[in-house]
């Protein structure tokens, strides 16, 4: 008896692709983790990171985007140097930036979901501009929750400390990140056309 495998797809083109392009995010967010700034006034320094988790969740949708930051966070927890500075192991998810990092996943499916108005990915060029933004700041306020929280716990600071030093210490980056993703969207989309 002769089998034949010649037509079997064992994954479909469009779900490799979908991962191809989740582990693509996966990686530009841990390589956007080695270009960090000491932050005075918080014991979590500022990194690129963000900004990846924004783009995940605008060019992946709500799915893959949250697909590819759980990747992220796997590689990181299996020693790859894919966490602030290069750092791997499961220490930096239970560590003062463990709040952020386990937001990552909710903030890019959230941002996916505010843009793409759904699971279903929609042209970039008919997002508004308020939708883009709105997404990124919902996205922010995910990661300050539980970034925020996390570092309540790790440091045993008090609520008002924990929100200087986990969120408002961060504010100006963030508004830098947003700008950059729209700047990076809208580019994408003029070259685009």
């Amino acid at each position: 008896m002769e089998t034949s495998t010649e037509s079997v797809d064992l994954v479909g083109e469009e779900a490799a692709a979908n991962l191809a392009r989740a582990a693509l995010f996966a990686a530009l967010v841990g390589a956007f983790a080695y270009v960090t700034f000491p932050n005075p006034v918080s014991p979590v320094s500022v990194t690129l990171q963000v900004l990846g988790v924004f783009l995940a969740g605008i060019y992946l949708g709500p799915v893959w985007g949250g697909a590819s930051l759980v990747c992220y966070l796997a590689a990181g927890a299996l020693g790859a140097p894919v966490f602030q500075g290069g750092s791997a192991g499961v220490g930096a998810l239970v560590g003062e930036s463990a709040g952020y990092l386990w937001s990552y996943p909710l903030a890019a499916a959230a941002v996916g979901a505010v843009v793409h108005r759904g699971a279903t990915l929609r042209d970039l060029d008919s997002v508004g501009l308020p939708a883009l933004v709105g997404a990124m700041v919902l996205g922010t306020a995910i990661i300050y929750a539980l970034g925020v929280a996390g570092l309540a716990v790790v440091l045993s600071l008090g609520p008002v400390e924990a929100v200087a030093v986990g969120a408002v210490a961060f504010l100006p980056a963030e508004a830098l990140k947003i700008a950059a993703a729209v700047g990076i969207v809208r580019s994408d989309a003029i070259a685009a056309a």
